[in-house]
């Protein structure tokens, strides 16, 4: 398993700088930022000034080897915008994102898991077509337009729930008032995830149930509940860790839009905002840590293989 871990990470970095190569060029495509900064009241000699201290009047492949030595001296640079460290940037806000995330996802498996078990337990039953109609709901629904949706039920009509931020303006917050902010961006991500979910888990256990040593367990008098939890849950994990593997990366993706939707003080509103005033080295730092969140997610999946399945080896 050791080994299996070096060598993952060493071909990794390859494809981390690649991914770097790739990004930073379609960034430079997009524009300079120097073009937000045009205007009456800015001269062309200023905007010239800024570009040679930016380091923009040299070639594109010149700026990114030096951005790519400057990152492996640990410094990920300066925003243009707000001249902060991109680096403590990234860590001031990397935490409400986490939170949002493993939120999100732990709330669509706890959703998930029983409504795919049952589904595929009660199959053709009433209950069967309901959980199935509800993942199609949750998969097909965009999420911006069901946060809209959730704002204007409980927020606007209801008053119920705070439609923006972490925590209320002018208090101190705490863990029952960030819950309450999170209830709506939470159901909305889970919401899209476990609709996912909910038809592969069902697929999985029923291809599991129709498998020779479950008829044969229960042959053996084993009961229902050991049958299904022991045997076909345990089996079926394999092609379920592969969709939670893959759904890391997109949740990390899709908060970005959910955040800007509902003022989330996290990575996503962060970048939605670099986006927008062109900010270079944020946006570059960012890039860098999905392409890792990828990467990590990709290796802790073939690691949670073997764990599951002990016939599966690592070479």
């Amino acid at each position: 398993m050791g080994k299996y871990i070096i060598k993952r990470i060493l071909i990794a970095v390859p494809v981390l700088v690649g991914i770097t190569i790739i990004d930073y060029a379609i960034m430079c495509m997009a524009g300079s930022p120097l073009e937000m900064l045009q205007g009456p009241r800015v001269s062309e000699a200023a905007v010239e000034a800024k570009k040679i201290a930016l380091g923009l009047d040299k070639p594109v492949y010149v700026q990114y080897f030096v951005w790519l030595g400057q990152l492996l001296k640990g410094n990920m640079g300066y925003s243009i915008k707000s001249y902060q460290p991109v680096a403590e940037m990234i860590s001031s806000h990397l935490g409400p994102t986490l939170l949002l995330m493993g939120v999100s996802l732990l709330v669509s498996l706890l959703a998930a898991v029983p409504a795919g078990i049952y589904s595929a337990i009660h199959q053709y039953s009433k209950g069967d077509y309901a959980v199935v109609t509800f993942s199609f709901l949750g998969s097909s629904i965009p999420g911006f337009f069901l946060s809209l949706l959730l704002i204007y039920v409980f927020t606007v009509k209801l008053g119920w729930l705070p439609s923006s931020g972490m925590v209320t303006l002018g208090t101190k917050g705490g863990p029952g008032d960030v819950a309450k902010h999170m209830v709506m961006p939470v159901t909305v991500l889970a919401a899209s995830m476990a609709g996912s979910n909910i038809r592969y888990i069902r697929s999985a256990v029923l291809e599991i149930l129709q498998q020779d040593y479950l008829r044969t367990a229960r042959a053996k008098g084993i009961g229902h509940f050991k049958v299904i939890g022991k045997h076909a849950l345990r089996n079926a994990l394999v092609p379920i860790v592969t969709v939670i593997g893959m759904e890391i990366p997109m949740l990390f993706g899709g908060a970005v839009i959910i955040e800007q939707v509902f003022s989330w003080p996290g990575l996503g509103l962060m970048t939605m905002s670099a986006i927008t005033s062109r900010d270079y080295p944020v946006i570059m730092g960012v890039c860098l840590l999905s392409a890792v969140v990828v990467l990590l997610a990709n290796l802790v999946t073939d690691i949670l293989y073997a764990l599951v399945d002990p016939t599966i080896q690592l070479d």
